[in-house]
């Protein structure tokens, strides 16, 4: 079933920082995926969006710089150990959405998303920009998150579409 944001009932907090999601970008030639616990939804640019985060250094990343849209996949409890591979492997040296077993559809743009998930949101990219040191105002929060690894690519996306099971 298709709904709106509005229509979203389930806490988008606990889906993401707990539950974890599924970016995925790229079209029916070739995608890749990567967990995150990283993002929101909201309204800005008077448009309904979700915002996520991508280091450089995640295949995905390029696959999210090469394409208009993207997806996010949420997923029963019962697929917790998949999403923590996809977030432990590299799609660089792994199929990962085939080891996972999921079936990928599309939508009419080519957005790869997994018949498996029970929330799926579908963005358009609306804006991009990398994530910079000297704009924390709370210097705990940059050396927590980034001590050990590169700064992160912020990507807007307008919410086109949601798909619920």
């Amino acid at each position: 079933m298709n709904i709106t944001p509005f229509e979203l009932t389930e806490n988008i907090f606990k889906l993401i920082s707990d539950d974890w999601m599924l970016i995925t970008a790229g079209d029916k030639s070739k995608a890749n995926t990567m967990t995150a616990s990283f993002g929101g939804f909201g309204v800005l640019f008077f448009k309904n969006v979700a915002h996520i985060y991508v280091r450089p250094e995640r295949c995905t990343y390029g696959f999210l710089e090469s394409k208009d849209t993207f997806s996010l996949s949420f997923f029963s409890p019962d697929y917790k150990d998949k999403l923590a591979y996809c977030g432990k492997v590299s799609g660089r040296e792994h199929d990962k959405i085939s080891e996972c077993g999921f079936d990928v559809l599309y939508d009419k743009n080519e957005t790869p998303y997994f018949d498996q998930a029970h929330i799926t949101v579908l963005c358009k990219k609306l804006y991009r920009q990398d994530i910079d040191e000297n704009c924390f105002t709370d210097r705990a929060a940059y050396l927590k998150t980034y001590a050990s690894g590169g700064m992160h690519r912020m990507y807007i996306g307008e919410i086109t579409d949601i798909i619920v099971k």
